[in-house]
């Protein structure tokens, strides 16, 4: 007897291991965030609101062929500001963020895709200002802007450093060119993208103090086998030369 209810157990469990990895449901949507975080991502009007084909920029593009060749369904729009996505996708199940940042403070906040692309942190200074540091202990004594919940800023808030956070990045630039800010903490080349935008050029990098990798940020009900085959996909898109055609293609 006590022979065949072992046999029952392991038929059970087995079957319970199977159903872990059952087969996704045909509607299963992600709701993919953005925002304007150029060349990476950006609404082809330069509006803080687009859908799907309005979007474009490196990770855009290659999000879009990942989900296709994955064969999962999604809807993509770009909002505004990140604090809000950034949380949006914190809260709710089914839902992705990108281009995050990843860190090991929020590696456990989400499940992770990637990467998408690579980028530097900077500290920028506004044409001819002669200030200089070598790293950030030395810039401590100055008056930082950042982007509120950024992982430029939540890396300097780490460090014991209190940056003055705007909700727009491109405030940053208008305090650094008046002197509000003595130097804007961003990504390069992001910073220098969004000067160029907002009609300021010859920003000095005054320091380089991170190289950090791009993802797909998914909230954490995200069911593993969704996770899985976005991966795949991408991996296979990056062996085949995918990745960096796109990247090629705006750089």
């Amino acid at each position: 007897m006590l022979k065949y209810l072992r046999k029952a157990l392991f038929v059970g469990l087995v079957c319970l291991a199977g159903g872990a990895h059952a087969e996704i449901p045909e509607d299963y949507k992600v709701v993919l965030l953005t925002e304007n975080f150029p060349p990476f991502n950006m609404a082809i009007d330069e509006k803080n609101f687009a859908r799907d084909e309005n979007i474009d920029g490196i990770s855009a593009d290659l999000v879009r062929e990942v989900f296709k060749r994955a064969g999962i369904g999604y809807t993509l729009s770009l909002r505004f500001p990140w604090d809000r996505i950034y949380r949006l996708t914190l809260d709710k199940p089914s839902y992705g963020l990108f281009s995050t940042t990843f860190t090991e403070e929020r590696k456990p906040l989400f499940k992770w895709v990637g990467p998408l692309a690579k980028s530097e942190w900077v500290l920028l200074a506004a044409p001819g200002s002669t200030i200089k540091v070598n790293s950030l202990e030395e810039a401590r004594k100055y008056t930082i802007g950042a982007y509120k919940n950024d992982a430029v800023s939540q890396h300097l808030e780490s460090k014991g450093l209190t940056p003055i956070n705007s909700l727009r990045d491109q405030e940053n630039v208008a305090k650094l060119m008046s002197g509000k800010i003595d130097l804007w903490a961003t990504t390069d080349p992001v910073g220098r993208y969004i000067a160029r935008q907002e009609g300021a050029s010859g920003l000095q990098v005054v320091l380089r103090f991170n190289a950090a990798e791009l993802y797909l940020a998914l909230n954490k009900e995200t069911p593993d086998e969704v996770v899985q085959r976005l991966q795949q996909a991408l991996d296979a898109l990056r062996s085949e030369g995918y990745v960096d055609e796109i990247t090629n293609s705006y750089l």
